[in-house]
C-alpha cells in the first residue's frame, strides 16, 4: 500500500483517498481506529448538541447479516470496521438537559449560568417538526462523516461513505429503535484491495480550482 508522510500535508492525504470499492479485510490498528473515532466525536456540530451516535460494527457475523441490507456491497464484509451514523429519533428535550449538565460538569460552572443556552436549544427543538429535526440531525451526522473521512486519510486508512442501504433493516438488525436511534449513513474503514479494485489506480477527477471556486 502506498504510504503518505503526514508531514507532507492534508492536501496530499485528500488526493490519496478515494471511495474504496473493494477492501482486503486487513484490520485497522486500535490506535488508528481510535484516532479516527475521536476525530468524529470532536467534529463540529450545530450548537454543540451532537444529535447522533456512531455504532462501530467490527463483528464479522453481524456485518454478514447487514450486507444484504446494503445491497450486497463488498465493503460491508471486506472492511475492518463499519461505522453506522444514526440520529436521535425523536430528538427530545432530555437530550438538551444531558448536554447542559455535561457542559456544566466539564467546565465546572453552575447550571444556572447556562440557562440562556439551554432555553435557546429548547426553543429550537420545540419550533421544528419531527421531520425537520430529523433532517437537521442528519446534516450534523454528515458533517461528522466528512471529518471521519478526512481523519482516515491522514491515518492512511481507506474509507467508503455509503448511502446505499436499507435503514429500517439496519435499525432492526442493530436494535437501534430500542435506544432511540435511526441510521442515516455508513462509513466503512479498512484497506484497499489494489489488485481487485478497478478504481484503486485511477487518477482522481475533480473540477479544477479555477472553475470550482468563485471569487468575489
Amino acid at each position: 500500500m502506498e504510504i503518505i508522510n503526514k508531514q507532507i500535508g492534508f492536501g496530499v492525504a485528500m488526493q490519496w483517498r478515494y471511495a474504496t470499492k473493494k477492501m482486503n479485510g486487513e484490520v485497522v490498528s486500535e490506535d488508528k481506529l481510535h484516532s479516527i473515532l475521536d476525530s468524529i466525536r470532536l467534529s463540529a456540530s450545530s450548537m454543540g448538541l451532537q444529535p447522533f451516535r456512531v455504532i462501530v460494527v467490527s463483528d464479522i457475523e453481524t456485518r454478514k447479516r447487514l450486507q444484504p441490507a446494503a445491497f450486497g456491497q463488498q465493503q460491508i464484509i471486506g472492511c475492518s470496521h463499519l461505522l453506522v451514523f444514526a440520529v436521535q429519533d425523536p430528538l427530545e428535550l432530555s437530550h438538551v438537559n444531558h448536554l447542559v449538565e455535561l457542559m456544566a460538569s466539564t467546565r465546572n460552572v453552575a447550571l444556572e449560568s447556562l440557562s440562556g443556552y439551554k432555553t435557546m436549544l429548547e426553543k429550537y427543538i420545540q419550533n421544528k417538526s419531527p421531520e425537520g429535526l430529523f433532517h437537521w440531525a442528519s446534516k450534523q451526522a454528515y458533517i461528522a462523516l466528512g471529518t471521519g473521512m478526512a481523519a482516515a486519510a491522514l491515518e492512511q486508512v481507506d474509507s467508503t461513505p455509503m448511502e446505499g442501504f436499507n435503514p429500517d433493516s439496519f435499525d432492526e438488525i442493530l436494535d437501534l429503535h430500542a435506544i432511540g436511534l435511526k441510521s442515516v449513513v455508513l462509513l466503512a474503514l479498512g484497506y484497499r484491495d489494489i489488485a481487485n479494485d478497478p478504481n484503486a489506480n485511477k487518477q482522481k477527477v475533480r473540477i479544477p480550482a479555477n472553475e470550482f471556486f468563485i471569487w468575489r
